[in-house]
């Protein structure tokens, strides 16, 4: 197939996909200069024809019009596919859903130092944020998707960060006045760690590295609070921290 046809069959699921209602096509439609200032609800209520869906992937494509890319193809000037690489895993990356994907984004930013790399909407619908090696994505909901107790609210850790100076960044989130639900500590496998809630009571732990050399793992993706997993004592000899017992 040529990259040509390629494109064609990308604005033909562009405008599909506008049929179907999907938001995210008005982050790419706003890529047109007179749809600039449109939100997503807006953008799907549009007259949507495949000239423009072609216009668009042109300019994502790096060319000013349809017409220049299709002069491009004629000349065989095209860019020449991806190849295709070897399969590795990249990195996992959590999702948290917030009430408010541009106010929790504004949180991670201001209070926690993190780059918002993108917002995904208008009004924003995803997001990213991260700070150095860490990446978080901001997903909304419209109401809560965990339903747990004040008791059991701790031991539900959405986002675990480790990190190389831990104590050197509880010092800095203390001076900036954030919020712990659990102050920095040494636990039983040797290294330390402290949580911090987002606006939407999602946990945040950030921990760093023990003191023997390998990478903390978090506690059990759970309802159960941290006092019934203190009352269970540390991990058996046998099995990693965090490993179900």
């Amino acid at each position: 197939m040529s990259r040509l046809e390629i494109y064609r069959k990308q604005a033909k699921q562009l405008v599909r996909w506008h049929r179907e209602g999907n938001r995210s096509v008005g982050g790419r439609i706003r890529h047109l200069a007179r749809y600039a200032q449109v939100t997503d609800r807006e953008a799907l209520a549009l007259d949507f024809p495949l000239h423009e869906a072609q216009e668009i992937v042109a300019l994502e494509a790096g060319y000013g019009s349809w017409a220049a890319l299709r002069a491009a193809a004629d000349h065989d000037q095209l860019p020449p596919g991806t190849a295709v690489r070897s399969l590795r895993l990249a990195r996992a990356i959590p999702v948290v859903f917030v009430a408010d994907v541009k106010a929790s984004a504004a949180f991670y930013r201001d209070s926690l130092g993190f780059r918002i790399d993108f917002l995904h909407g208008n009004p924003p619908f995803y997001g990213s944020v991260s700070r150095d090696g860490a990446c978080v994505h901001l997903k909304f909901v419209h109401e809560p998707v965990f339903t747990v107790g004040p008791r059991d609210r701790n031991g539900l850790i959405m986002v675990f960060v480790e990190v190389d100076n831990v104590k050197a960044l509880f010092a800095e989130y203390l001076a900036a006045g954030v919020t712990f639900t659990q102050r920095l500590q040494k636990e039983a496998w040797g290294g330390h760690d402290f949580i911090v809630p987002d606006p939407d009571g999602n946990m945040i732990c950030f921990a760093g590295r023990s003191a023997i050399g390998f990478s903390v793992r978090p506690p059990r993706i759970d309802a159960t609070s941290t006092s019934a997993r203190r009352r269970r004592g540390p991990a058996s000899p046998d099995k990693p921290p965090g490993a179900a017992v």
